[in-house]
């Protein structure tokens, strides 16, 4: 068969991996002038390594993103350094990234700490998803972590993450953070772009063929028999397609799907992200620290800031002392309209705020990143607001972070749904 994959993510090229190797020729497009998606990067001129434009890491509990870097014989190029995560309280940062950590967090008493554990537990090892995603998360941890825990340690999460809609967010997200992500973090050498094109060289070794700069502007049942992918460049008539993009891109896409199936994608939620990215002259943090995390109610600027050379050291960078500042945000919010140069006079007093030392002298240069979909909202039941793989449309296949669910977006569950989807695919095939 002649098959599309709209999008040259992570996801979209696991699924032309797997088309490929199926013996189909695959056609990959994509708008932007490079692989990688939401998990592309950037590499300024005196840098050996590329970073991402979005921060990224995989857990070592990421078995499908991992085990397609075994499947390629590239394990050899993932690393897992140990990264140190702070969190605010009470005007200062303390670690809590571990047993022990939690021990010594000033705002958790012996009680907090039993009922933590315990709790947390149950929804690790014993909890199933389904039956949580009935309840809100603000409802159900509140009662059950008990409202001074929730209140230090989980409602700051949610509300950073999800804004306005914190109290809307249902229980079976959190139950999946905990379930499977783990305190070490991994990368790929080079930065999550050199994993990209590696990937996309070897699809185009293999005879898979990428169009970058090439947008999508309609797709649509073929007189005969499949569809027709109309770019700017021309239109393409293929077998199949799977588009991995947002649910409001695909929307806009295919208006003619089934009013109900439409409908279901223009209703997914989610919030947007706005990243600075800073070159330092030195190093920010001097105890080493990786991820801060800030709770809005602290009045920072942001919602993170992450030190990405205390995880992937300076050297690579040309001794540069990299370091994000981030927010997950609604996309009418201000920070979307401002400039690069407004937005980081807003983000200097957090950082001073966090190392009084800090001044602007510091800053080498600066990135600014904008996306409208980097965190779908998953509501109450939500499990029953999920598109499915295979569209109304015979031949088209849609698969987006917004139906990895309970899971979290990421590399990782991305390349997991690419290859459901693609096992759909050759089953009606």
């Amino acid at each position: 068969m002649k098959i599309a994959v709209i999008g040259a993510g992570i996801g979209g090229m696991a699924a032309a991996y797997d088309l490929n190797r199926a013996g189909h020729k695959v056609i990959v497009y994509e708008a932007a002038d490079h692989v990688g998606g939401l998990a592309s990067g950037f590499k300024d001129p005196s840098w050996d390594w590329t970073i991402e434009k979005y921060y990224h890491h995989w857990f070592s509990s990421d078995h499908d993103i991992l085990g397609l870097i075994r499947e390629l014989g590239w394990q050899d190029n993932v690393i897992f350094p140990r990264p140190y995560t702070v969190m605010f309280y009470d005007d200062k940062f303390y670690p809590l990234d571990s047993p022990i950590a939690a021990l010594k967090f000033p705002g958790f008493n012996l009680f907090d700490i039993a009922r933590f554990g315990l709790v947390t537990v149950f929804l690790r090892y014993i909890a199933s998803w389904k039956p949580l995603e009935k309840f809100t998360a603000d409802a159900w941890m509140s009662r059950f972590y008990g409202k001074h825990l929730y209140s230090i340690l989980f409602e700051p999460l949610l509300l950073g993450k999800f804004g306005d809609h914190y109290q809307e967010v249902n229980m079976a997200w959190f139950w999946a953070r905990l379930k499977t992500r783990t305190t070490r973090l991994g990368t790929y050498k080079g930065g999550f772009q050199n994993f990209a094109n590696q990937f996309a060289d070897y699809l185009r070794q293999n005879g898979v063929v990428i169009h970058l700069s090439t947008q999508v502007q309609g797709i649509e049942p073929h007189a005969g028999k499949g569809l027709e992918i109309q770019t700017d460049s021309g239109t393409h008539v293929v077998d199949q397609c799977l588009v991995t993009v947002s649910p409001a891109l695909m929307a806009k896409m295919t208006p003619t799907l089934p009013a109900e199936y439409l409908d279901g994608l223009l209703s997914l939620k989610s919030m947007g992200a706005v990243v600075l990215i800073m070159a330092l002259k030195q190093k920010f943090s001097e105890k080493g620290y990786y991820w801060f995390n800030m709770p809005k109610s602290a009045g920072f600027p942001f919602l993170a800031l992450v030190e990405h050379t205390n995880f992937v050291p300076s050297k690579n960078f040309g001794g540069d002392h990299i370091i994000y500042c981030g927010d997950y945000l609604e996309v009418d919010h201000e920070y979307f309209q401002l400039t690069q140069d407004e937005l980081l006079e807003r983000f200097l007093p957090g950082l001073k705020r966090i190392n009084p030392d800090f001044n602007i002298n510091w800053v080498r240069k600066t990135w600014l990143f904008r996306t409208n979909y980097a965190q779908p909202i998953p509501l109450v039941n939500h499990s029953h607001n999920i598109p499915a793989i295979q569209t109304p449309i015979k031949g088209l296949y849609f698969a987006s972070m917004s139906q990895v669910y309970p899971w979290d977006r990421g590399t990782n569950f991305a390349v997991q749904i690419a290859r459901q989807a693609v096992k759909s695919m050759l089953a009606d095939a």
